[in-house]
């Protein structure tokens, strides 16, 4: 880019014809040369506002080529920025609210504001029953798992390996129970499964023979001879013999039992027995009676053989023959199996006794009953078992299936319990859902109030992350005094608080344009809102510093150069300081001198892209100058010239105008000067130090590289004037300074700063 042109920003000119600059001639109210980065310097009433006014009003302006005033967001920070944008809160002293937008509609947004708190407050009601209900349920449910952890102890012991995991928390065994479902179990009969899926030692076992008929012994043939008289009616005259002594089954008995071994001889009275005896006894008993009698010995063994048969296989799960289950629980079996083992040799021992005294009647009981319920004992055995065996052969899925009978049986246990807790708590979560509920309508009638209040003059503004950007700005830049805060319950309302924690009652002039400046950097800066307008940025400042403080003056200076550096971007992004580039042109107007100065020093030497600007005011009509003039070095380039010098930098102007005059008395005189003022005011040296350092002939050498006693001696007369006393000015050197040699006089003045090692600010001030 070439220093002799001016980069060609959004506004071209500007023509003024208002106020002061009416009867202005044309050549002096219209501003040429604009760029980038425009600063204006002039005193007070000179008419600064006019530009700013002019530019606001888009009045006199023209724009460059492809550009016009709609393509732009035109920020104007002035006095009625100020008043627009901060404004005191009516009746509340110490507060403040930011924006434009606010401050119209604040009244508007107060009612609706006020129907928010009452909302809020219910909603906080509302919370805090919801928290008091929770905790009571809360309590509910603590009481509630530990009173089925109490009634549940002895079956959770019993069945001891069904609880895994359940062991030592009452919530998680709780919710295991209330989502099993209840059901009454036979306690015996889940033991038994339990022992046989749970131990380790678990077999199966082989499952009782049942008797097929157990009515059998009752049914036996020829059981009702028993309870009848059987009697020989034989007519012989033996037979009557033996009736008449009563020996006749008593013979019978004997003859039965000894004739075969006693021959033919009795075996009563050893008497031998007629030959045709055997005849005459037979004809002594009538063919029914021998019939009967052999019935009732057939009845005898037949019961004899079925009853060892039955009681045979009922003795299989008798007690005292134990080799099955042993889980079976067999004392009321036992006990009916030895009543009817009784029962059996009785009638086995009638049924003996009817053989030998066919005569006599003998009952025998029936049993037949008896046998079937301990029948249907071993058919219950046999489940049992057969269950056992089940269990055994797929103990992975009865562990689960027992498991789940386990927490069944507990639910039902507890079943009242779990009754009365889900009553409770659904009572309890009914009232806490209704509380969320009436908190969820009022949020949403807050919803709808504050979609009321964003409407009212377009969306209202919520400036909260402004004074959080604010706040950041006075942190980072170390400024003490005060920081905003947020308002308590109202919202985008401030109050300024002092490093004591006081709220200060008033804001002064100085603390509100200071404010009201940060706020305008925030919304330059597009922070305001996401919907903010994307639109590239033109950035008007008119007199920004009025009644600030040092402190507060070195900030906004802070800032008003990062804008000029997000400006800058726009024309040279070399080296970029700041980030982005969307403000496309800044104009600055200032009547104060330091601020002028602290914003323009980097500045002036950027001829491309800045332009200096001198407004004054004579017999009340006012004008404007362009600062520039011609580089010494290259008078065919344009440089900027700033209006505005301060007391230092003159000094450095006047000792390049005198060198070219070749004065040495004046310039020794401002030589002294820059060096009292840079090395013992701004550097802080001490003068006997300068002295010492400087003050060494090999300092000062000739272009030959000879020692330079002239420079030496002018040396030292410059820093005579810096000495402890400062009494003279030669330090008693009679030595006369209007033949001293300009040229040699620089040469001493650099070496002074070359041995200081400062000759990179010489180098800067002499350009």
């Amino acid at each position: 880019m070439e220093s002799n042109r001016k980069y060609p920003s959004v506004i071209q000119q500007i023509e003024l014809h208002d106020a002061t600059f009416a009867k202005t001639p044309a050549k002096e109210s219209t501003v040429t040369d604009l760029t980038c980065v425009n600063f204006f310097f002039g005193n007070n009433g000179t008419g600064k506002s006019t530009i700013a006014q002019a530019i606001l009003n888009d009045y006199g302006i023209t724009y460059n080529p492809g550009h016009n005033r709609s393509d732009y967001y035109l920020h104007i920070y002035d006095e009625k920025y100020i008043k627009d944008n901060i404004q005191s809160y009516p009746g509340m002293p110490g507060l403040f609210t930011m924006d434009y937008v606010n401050i119209t509609t604040q009244k508007v947004v107060e009612k609706k504001q006020e129907e928010i708190k009452d909302l809020r407050e219910k909603q906080s009601k509302n919370d805090k029953q919801a928290e008091e209900k929770n905790r009571e349920l809360t309590k509910l449910i603590k009481a509630f798992r530990k009173d089925v952890w109490d009634k549940t102890k002895d079956i959770r012991e019993k069945f001891s390996d069904t609880q895994t995991g359940f062991k030592n928390s009452q919530e998680k065994l709780a919710d295991r129970i209330m989502s099993s479902e209840s059901k009454d179990v036979d306690e015996d009969e889940l033991s038994r499964v339990y022992a046989s899926a749970f131990s380790e030692d678990a077999q199966t076992y082989e499952l009782f023979e049942v008797p097929e008929d157990p009515y059998i012994l009752d049914n036996m043939p020829h059981m009702e001879l028993m309870e009848k008289s059987i009697v020989n009616t034989a007519t012989s005259t033996f037979a009557e013999f033996l009736k008449q002594i009563g020996a006749t089954e008593w013979v019978k008995a004997g003859h039965t039992h000894l004739s075969e071994r006693a021959g033919d001889v009795c075996p009563y009275c050893q008497q031998k027995l007629p030959d045709d005896f055997e005849e005459k006894f037979r004809e002594s008993f009538d063919d029914l009676y021998e019939q009967q009698l052999k019935d009732i010995d057939d009845f005898f063994h037949s019961y004899d053989y079925e009853s060892i048969e039955i009681t045979a296989r009922l003795q299989q799960a008798s007690s005292h023959y134990q080799s099955r289950y042993p889980l079976l629980d067999l004392a009321e079996y036992d006990a009916k199996y030895t009543a009817l083992d009784a029962i059996v040799e009785k009638n086995k021992y009638n049924a003996m006794y009817k053989l030998d005294h066919p005569n006599r009647e003998y009952r025998i009981e029936p049993v037949g009953d008896r046998i079937k319920e301990l029948c249907d004992y071993l058919i219950e055995f046999n489940k049992i078992i057969s269950a056992n065996n089940d269990v055994v052969a797929a103990k992975g899925k009865k562990r689960l299936e027992c498991t789940e009978d386990v927490f069944s049986y507990m639910a039902f246990k507890v079943k009242d319990l779990i009754q009365k807790f889900r009553k409770d708590s659904r009572d309890i979560s009914n009232q806490i859902t209704d509380l969320n509920a009436d908190s969820q309508t009022c949020d949403q009638t807050i919803k709808r109030l504050q979609a009321d209040i964003s409407s009212l003059g377009g969306n209202k503004v919520d400036t909260t992350d402004a004074m959080r950007n604010i706040n950041k700005i006075l942190r980072d830049s170390g400024m003490q005094g005060f920081h905003l805060a947020q308002h308590e319950t109202r919202d985008n309302v401030y109050k300024v608080v002092r490093d004591d924690g006081r709220v200060a009652d008033n804001l002064s002039e100085g603390e509100k344009n200071f404010i009201a400046f940060l706020y305008f950097y925030y919304q330059v800066q597009g922070l305001r809102s996401p919907d903010d307008d994307k639109r590239s940025k033109i950035v008007v400042i008119d007199d920004p510093v009025s009644s600030m403080d040092s402190n507060s003056l070195f900030i906004v200076s802070t800032l008003v150069r990062n804008m000029i550096e997000v400006c800058r971007n726009n024309a040279d992004n070399r080296n970029a300081v700041a980030d982005g580039n969307y403000i496309k042109q800044i104009f600055i107007l200032t009547h104060n001198a330091f601020f002028h100065r602290e914003i323009t020093y980097n500045y002036v030497k950027k001829y491309e892209y800045a332009s200096f600007y001198l407004i004054r005011k004579r017999a009340n009509i006012s004008s404007v100058t362009f600062s520039f003039g011609h580089n010494p070095k290259e008078p065919s380039i344009k440089i900027n010239i700033n209006p505005v010098k301060s007391s230092y930098a003159a000094l450095w102007e006047e000792y390049k105008e005198l060198r070219a005059l070749n004065a040495p008395i004046p310039l020794l005189s401002v030589i002294r000067k820059i060096i009292d003022y840079y090395f013992l005011q701004l550097c802080g040296y001490d003068g006997s130090t300068i002295r010492t350092e400087v003050l060494k002939r090999e300092n000062f050498k000739d272009a030959r590289g000879n020692e330079d006693d002239e420079q030496f001696t002018l040396a030292k007369s410059m820093l005579s004037y810096i000495s402890a006393s400062r009494v003279s000015f030669n330090d008693g050197l009679h030595y006369v300074e209007e033949s001293a040699d300009p040229d040699l006089c620089c040469i001493a003045f650099r070496t002074i700063f070359e041995v200081m090692g400062q000759d990179q600010h010489y180098r800067m001030m002499t350009e």
